[in-house]
């Protein structure tokens, strides 16, 4: 019961539950809708916030073992979990090795989106954590395509696998964005954070409410919309890798003797899915691979799962290491 209590109360959170509300108006076919240049917008603050607010922690903190050691294993788990996920896939599924390693690199790398909720339900629960986990978010958006690729050149006999120039993979928007606030804020440091604190501080919850019930109706339509694709192996998958790639990460990061907060931070870079910018590269070096099956596995079953149910489990589970 007490299990049961905590996992609820972590639950019952603002951010939580616009993202519930938007995936409930999407299944009704409701016609809520957030205008598409609003959506940008939100986006790109969030990114922004939570870079600055992580360089301007690491710069209280300063630089250490700790912190290169914290990265190196969010790497190690970047580049390892594709290989994981793309036995599970034979295994579980009828998708050929093309496919397979499609999906299965989206599950290396990470969903940013997640990682943004992950740290507001850290502050609205108070539990701190360390600024230097947005580098190591940063850090493992990348290795993930790189595996996906060599399974895809190993495995995939047929495949016509396209070079993607590493500028691209680096030049990657959000990354840019993420990193470069990351850099501004360990830089200007506690004078920058007195100059911008009413921007990306005080509106950041509410923004990320707006921005989770467009990701909401945004997830539940591309479900209903691509539902045919997805086999019960398949949807099987995409709840259960999130759930061994944060355990994965729990036993890293207690091994490297990570904190609550950044543990449980780490798991939920470990668990997510990217589809953003997996996707766009998977479009160049892949195109024989199905768009909607690793689009909609990604967006359509493990964000949802992460963001109402991923979320609070990997929170208690951190808190009880």
């Amino acid at each position: 019961m007490q299990i049961l209590d905590t996992l609820l109360g972590n639950l019952m959170v603002p951010t939580i539950l616009f993202f519930v509300l938007g995936l409930l108006a999407a299944v009704v076919r409701s016609d809520l809708s957030i205008p598409e240049g609003a959506a940008k917008f939100m986006s790109l603050y969030l990114l922004l916030a939570i870079g600055f607010k992580g360089g301007h922690s690491l710069a209280q903190n300063g630089l250490d073992t700790e912190v290169f050691t914290a990265i190196a294993a969010g790497l190690a788990l970047s580049f390892a979990i594709p290989f994981l996920a793309y036995a599970l896939l034979r295994g579980m599924t009828r998708l050929n090795a093309l496919n397979a390693a499609a999906v299965a690199g989206h599950y290396g790398s990470i969903s940013i989106v997640t990682f943004v909720a992950a740290t507001s339900l850290l502050d609205l629960t108070g539990i701190a954590s360390d600024g230097y986990m947005v580098a190591v978010a940063a850090m493992m958006e990348v290795p993930a395509i790189l595996s996906a690729l060599w399974i895809a050149q190993r495995f995939g006999r047929d495949a016509q696998t396209a070079h993607v120039p590493m500028r691209e993979l680096f030049a990657n928007g959000s990354i840019m964005l993420l990193t470069g606030a990351f850099l501004i804020g360990a830089v200007t440091q506690d004078k920058g954070m007195e100059m911008i604190a009413p921007f990306v501080v005080t509106p950041f919850t509410g923004i990320l409410c707006l921005f989770l019930l467009d990701m909401g109706l945004s997830a539940g339509r591309s479900l209903l919309r691509n539902r045919h694709l997805l086999s019960a192996g398949l949807f099987a998958f995409g709840l259960l890798m999130p759930m061994i790639g944060a355990t994965l990460a729990m036993g890293a990061g207690t091994l490297i003797g990570l904190q609550t907060g950044s543990l449980f931070l780490l798991m939920v870079l470990a668990a997510s899915a990217s589809y953003i910018a997996v996707p766009a590269a998977m479009k160049i070096a892949l195109p024989q691979a199905e768009v909607g099956i690793y689009l909609t596995l990604s967006l359509g079953v493990t964000f949802p799962f992460n963001i109402t149910i991923g979320l609070p489990l990997y929170l208690w589970l951190a808190g009880l290491v």
